[in-house]
């Protein structure tokens, strides 16, 4: 039989009790049960939401700078990845060394990498492989924050839907199969926007035979357009976070897509819990399977009617409205703003405000929250 089995994983970011498990050798403790899994797959993807370094130089930005131990590469050796997609808003936390050092650290080990690159041409090509006659690319995309490349600069393949069609159009012309893994949408949000339901949509329509979606660190649904699968959210894969215990951020699953040459991508989910009590993977089952199916389930519904999914996103904007017209507050009064132009009060655009103002802007999935703020 010459189906191919290509094994699939959201976040991984291997820090705290995990990077604990993984510097004492305990290996089977971090994959237990789902170990088995990825040994039986032809190729096995994750998505490396950090760079692996000790150290280093930050770069300026919102929210958190993640990193893991180099020693990280091992569990990814132990769990037999092949390829690392490297296109999400953390890859970049510390700075193009710290990008470069964690491409070379999976040189290294045998696995190879996608979605980065040392300029904007690098990062857009596509990883090929032939696995059973079968010819497969694989392309790696991330919405606009702070990891990506516009040009010379290193960086994440970025969310640009005319470059993307190409790139898509391209790799088709070369394979068998495109699978195009894309990270974004809103964070802890459990469906996607209409906006990404349609620019997923749109990369099947530019001939993805699969799309794959991460970023939010909660699980969402899928559906099957033009025969192809779009999983909106695997959620976490290995992501140990001291504050979430007990919550959606300890859920995820993986996705192993069945490719044969000539006949539509079939699909098999592997349900999880993730660094909960316990640190490490461990497959669901009994009730805790039960409920992630109806949850999955409920999920599907919504995603497949368009009135119900906008209606859903509209109350998610309007849930987040304060905050963002916290974010966008200026002076608006004419005495303030003449008392800040001759300098007796400070300006409210610091460089923290300023970089704030960017990344809503910027970034397709903040920007769509900030568009109905202003609008409602």
């Amino acid at each position: 039989m010459n189906e191919v089995s290509i094994l699939l994983t959201g976040d991984f970011c291997p820090q705290l009790r995990v990077e604990d498990l993984i510097l004492k050798g305990q290996m089977q403790a971090v994959f237990n049960d789902l170990k088995a899994e990825f040994d039986k797959s032809d190729l096995n993807i994750v998505d490396l939401e950090c760079p692996l370094v000790k150290d280093g130089q930050t770069i300026p930005k919102t929210g958190p700078h993640l990193k893991a131990h180099p020693e990280g590469v091992k569990a990814l050796q132990y769990a037999r990845v092949g390829l690392v997609a490297m296109a999400n808003n953390h890859i970049m936390d510390y700075g193009s060394q710290g990008l470069f050092d964690t491409m070379e650290l999976c040189k290294g080990a045998g696995i190879a990498t996608v979605g980065v690159g040392r300029n904007l041409e690098a990062a857009r090509k596509p990883f090929y492989t032939e696995i059973k006659g079968t010819r497969i690319a694989v392309l790696n995309i991330t919405e606009n924050e702070w990891s990506n490349t516009h040009g010379d600069e290193a960086g994440a393949n970025p969310l640009d839907l005319a470059k993307n069609f190409h790139d898509i159009r391209q790799a088709k012309s070369q394979s068998d199969v495109v699978i195009v893994i894309f990270h974004g949408g809103n964070e802890f949000y459990e469906l996607p926007s209409p906006r990404t339901k349609e620019t997923l949509r749109f990369f099947v329509e530019a001939g993805a035979s699969a799309v794959i979606a991460h970023h939010t660190h909660i699980v969402s649904g899928y559906e099957v357009y033009e025969g192809a699968p779009i999983f909106y959210s695997l959620g976490n894969f290995v992501f140990d976070w001291a504050g979430q215990r007990n919550s959606f951020w300890n859920t995820g699953y993986a996705v192993r897509l069945k490719i044969g040459k000539h006949t539509p991508v079939s699909f098999e989910i592997i349900p999880f819990e993730q660094n909960d009590a316990k640190p490490g993977v461990f497959r669901l089952s009994g009730e805790a399977l039960s409920k992630f199916n109806d949850n999955l389930s409920r999920l599907n519904s919504v995603i497949a009617d368009d009135a119900q999914l906008k209606k859903q996103f509209d109350d998610y904007c309007r849930s987040k409205k304060d905050i963002y017209n916290i974010y966008l507050e200026p002076y608006r009064n004419s005495l303030l703003a003449s008392l800040r132009k001759r300098g007796f009060i400070p300006s409210m655009f610091s460089k923290e405000k300023r970089r704030l103002m960017l990344n809503i802007t910027r970034c397709e999935a903040h920007r769509d929250i900030l568009l109905k703020s202003l609008e409602n």
